[in-house]
């Protein structure tokens, strides 16, 4: 049995004493907690003005500020990886796989909160910088913590993993996945698609630029896909964001530009069903959900990025039609689109948020000859690094019709809001799709490492080869444990942005890891074009921006958490 006079002994995984280990680290989660209420006490009265906090010192103070939203992401992963721990034990299925993830994943997060946590490759938040003295560390670092960091990320506890890892590099998920049966019976049924329609394909599609085909868009709709959670009145399946996590991730997995077709339904439909009038819902579901019509959103603008509320693109009102005019841009598979979510300024005399509405705009399907084959409407392909597979376009408006009845809800300056109501299920489905784009990085850097002979040996006998295969697993299961949870709680009608947030946020930075650490163990030839592992790296990198940059993201929590 493991005990906390052991400090400095890696017991194996035979000698581990799962009770003791649970109670260690709900001890060592309680002493995280109160580091971070420290953390945030300090910030919020540095970040106040008077009686409410200001704008202005938070800005200045982004570097701690965005510094408290990666300890409380930290803390987050450290809750759910006991929480998984707590319940694969009461279940019987806490094996030495799920053992040796947790172990390890809990010993380095604990060591990053009291050593510095990593907010990108170069900046790093230490706790004093967030107002966390020196002798609330030392309280904080009690014999328990010091003992699960000390016998957790061990060289011989990574070196366990990677071999029960050789073992089984097929795996789903390396380690139970903590969900039930009917959704790793979706998740077969993804893997299996994507192994046959997808993995094959992928790679010549990227070199070649080219579209997705249209017969695996009619395979994911034969499968249900774009109306996941759609409710059943409308043609959908009725199921949860859950369902949508294990979709988008094992899709991804697959290739990211798969994985996000249903990205466009899930944002339309959401759109519709929350804000859409009953004519609206009966019209337009049953064609989402059946994949009859595609959907793409057309929300951002050259100038704007992330700050949508100052958005240009104007659309006034003429009898019972909207003439839209202005400049779109970063539209995702637009030119096979069929409908456009389209955010306008419909209020000239309103320069905010309260002056946008959504159009619910439908057009003409085009090709690469003609891309936009309808009167008003002309645009151009942003050439791109990765994410492709849809295509990315810069839209221009000149007097394009779209008829009164598409104002979403039917009434006009609602479309900030109605869009809001979306960004839960769009970041926690974009935090799938990272963990997908992440694991794909760990299958081609496992392969590679397996098969690669130098100096006589396998590259995964090279310790610093296995150490970076081990920690991308553990990573990606700390990423996903943060995900379910967020989806979780979406699913049980709880509000979850700060929760879809910080999955957003981790799965963004474990994907570009995983991806570049897959590269560097392909050494030259992952630099090769002919080499899948470049495509992977290259769609990892959009995960940091898009669905809210890592800074705005980081952001957005931030000031969330200090509100309180």
């Amino acid at each position: 049995m493991i005990t906390a006079t052991r400090l400095h002994s890696t017991p194996s995984v035979a000698e581990f004493e799962v009770s003791a280990f649970l109670g260690e680290g709900a001890g060592a989660v309680g002493q995280i907690e109160a580091i971070y209420g420290e953390a945030l006490a300090q910030l919020r009265a540095a970040f106040t003005d008077g009686n409410k906090l200001s704008a202005e010192r938070i800005e200045q103070g982004q570097h701690a500020a965005h510094g408290l939203a990666w300890l409380a992401t930290c803390l987050q992963g450290l809750r759910e990886m006991m929480h998984y721990a707590e319940r694969q034990v009461a279940q019987g299925q806490f094996g030495e796989i799920e053992t040796l993830l947790t172990r390890i994943g809990m010993g380095e997060y604990l060591a990053q909160v009291f050593g510095g946590i990593a907010m990108s490759q170069s900046e790093f938040v230490r706790p004093a910088e967030l107002g966390v003295s020196a002798a609330t560390l030392t309280a904080r670092r009690t014999a328990g913590v010091e003992h699960l960091i000390a016998t957790g990320n061990t060289p011989e506890n990574r070196a366990a993993l990677v071999r029960l890892i050789e073992a089984q590099p097929h795996a789903a998920t390396f380690g139970a996945s903590g969900l039930d049966e009917t959704m790793e019976a979706i998740r077969d049924e993804m893997r299996k698609f994507s192994l046959a329609e997808v993995v094959p394909y992928a790679h010549e599609w990227h070199l070649a630029n080219e579209y997705i085909p249209l017969g695996v868009i009619q395979g994911l709709a034969d499968l249900g896909i774009f109306g996941l959670t759609i409710p059943e009145s409308y043609g959908g399946m009725g199921l949860g964001k859950a369902a949508m996590c294990v979709v988008s991730e094992e899709l991804s997995r697959g290739y990211i530009g798969v994985g996000s077709l249903g990205t466009r339904s899930e944002i339309a439909a959401e759109l519709i069903l929350l804000g859409g009038t009953a004519a609206q819902k009966q019209d337009y579901l049953p064609k989402i959900a059946s994949g009859a019509i595609l959907p793409t959103a057309v929300f951002t603008e050259p100038n704007t990025g992330s700050d949508l509320a100052s958005l240009r693109t104007r659309a006034v009102r003429e009898g019972d039609h909207y003439k839209v005019t202005g400049n779109k841009t970063w539209i995702t598979h637009p030119v096979r689109a069929d409908l456009m979510t389209l955010l306008v300024r419909t209020d000239p005399q309103e320069s905010g948020w309260r002056g946008l509405s959504m159009l619910l705009a439908s057009k003409p399907r085009g090709t690469d000859a003609e891309p936009f084959p309808a009167p008003g409407m002309s645009g151009s392909e942003i050439e791109v690094l990765g994410y492709r597979g849809m295509k990315e376009y810069e839209i221009a408006f000149d007097g394009f019709d779209v008829p009164a009845a598409g104002l979403l809800g039917g009434i006009e300056g609602q479309g900030f809001k109605q869009l809001m109501q979306t960004f839960e299920s769009a970041r926690i489905q974009t935090a799938a799709r990272a963990v997908g784009v992440a694991q794909a990085a760990l299958d081609l850097a496992l392969r590679y490492a397996t098969e690669r002979v130098q100096f006589g040996k396998k590259l995964i006998a090279f310790p610093r080869v296995a150490d970076k295969i081990a920690m991308m697993a553990v990573e990606i299961h700390i990423a996903r444990r943060i995900t379910y949870f967020a989806a979780r709680a979406k699913d049980e009608g709880r509000r979850c942005d700060i929760e879809a947030g910080m999955a957003k946020l981790l799965g963004a930075r474990v994907a570009w890891a995983a991806a570049d650490n897959a590269l560097q163990i392909h050494g030259g030839n992952g630099f090769a074009l002919e080499y899948p592992v470049s495509r992977v790296l290259c769609d990892a990198r959009i995960l940091n921006i898009f669905e809210g940059a890592a800074e705005i993201q980081a952001q957005v929590i931030a000031r969330r958490l200090l509100e309180g």
